[in-house]
């Protein structure tokens, strides 16, 4: 049992939209994202994995004269190409097969406030096309039809990795790079955070006791030692996960150093090899998400798919969800 334990600091962190931080960088960076909001200038927002980029897109959204309009967010990097199209433009009925219905893109239901791509570097570049019209003109048209819509939409990008770099290895157009990135955000990451660590842990403690099944007051000094020492590859949101575990793992009122994952420990995780997703893979998410979504009611599903009962029901059987 590590015997010195250390106790909430009475340093007050400041919030901010979700974000809880002390370091001064990321108190100027909100002070940045005060006066961003204000404009209706299309920003990027730049940050590593799990540093809460759409956070920064959300406070945007709410801080701006767009407020009382609606916010909408996709991830780029989680849909086939032709879902991404359907789901910015929307599609007629009739589009493609299965499309038994019209369905509204999420510009069109941005209609009057904010669309949020995030992982806007994995758009295909047929799309990029598609979008760079819509930031230009404020026009597109749906999958499948031919009458022109207008909307009027602040749109918020973000990524992980350089624009620029995309841009020199032909994956992404440069006109659409200057379009969407008027206003470059860098997010901060953890690692870079003086005194973010330890505020964050202490937040996260404070969270995961409002659950109940455990109450934690103390840290033990070690533990935390190894929490300020590591790198955070997954940033806050790794952070979050690694106290969620010393709860669920752990008892008693102090977080000690063995409650912690193999890799705040200095353990090497298990060696795995990560496969890209295939475009069936991609299918299959978007199916299981419409199903959560309506609570397992496939028609509904469908619906919000914008294809048939018999289309879903054959998608399903095709990647082994039904019977």
């Amino acid at each position: 049992m590590e015997s010195d334990v250390l106790e909430p600091s009475e340093l007050a962190p400041t919030e901010f939209h979700g974000m809880i931080t002390v370091a001064p960088q990321m108190r100027e960076f909100f002070d940045l994202v005060r006066k961003v909001a204000r404009t209706d200038a299309s920003v990027l927002v730049r940050g590593e994995t799990g540093t809460g980029k759409e956070l920064v897109a959300q406070a945007l959204h709410d801080l701006s004269p767009r407020s009382a309009g609606p916010f909408k967010a996709l991830n780029c990097a989680t849909l086939t190409g032709e879902l991404l199209a359907s789901e910015l433009f929307g599609h007629v009925k009739g589009a493609f097969t299965g499309a038994v219905s019209s369905r509204q893109g999420l510009f069109e239901l941005a209609d009057g406030g904010t669309i949020f791509l995030d992982e806007i570097a994995e758009l295909p570049l047929d799309l990029q096309a598609r979008l760079l019209r819509v930031v230009q003109e404020q026009k597109f048209v749906p999958l499948g039809g031919t009458q022109t819509k207008t909307v009027d939409v602040r749109i918020i990008s973000a990524t992980h990795r350089s624009l620029r770099d995309a841009v020199d290895k032909g994956e992404f157009r440069e006109d659409l790079m200057y379009r969407i990135r008027v206003v470059p955000l860098f997010l901060p990451p953890l690692r870079d955070r003086r005194g973010d660590v330890e505020a964050l842990t202490w937040h996260f403690v404070d969270l995961f006791n409002t659950r109940g099944f455990r109450k934690v007051d103390g840290i033990a000094a070690q533990a935390m030692q190894a929490l300020t020492r590591y790198e955070w590859p997954g940033n806050v949101r790794e952070l979050r996960n690694v106290i969620e575990y010393a709860f669920a793992v752990g008892e008693g009122s102090v977080i000690t150093c063995d409650e912690l994952t193999p890799e705040l420990r200095g353990e090497p995780p298990p060696v795995r090899r990560e496969e890209p997703m295939t475009e069936e893979d991609l299918e299959r998410e978007r199916l299981l998400d419409a199903l959560r979504e309506t609570g397992g009611n496939r028609t509904d599903a469908a619906e919000l798919l914008g294809i048939s009962r018999t289309t879903l029901w054959r998608k399903l059987k095709e990647h082994g969800i039904a019977d």
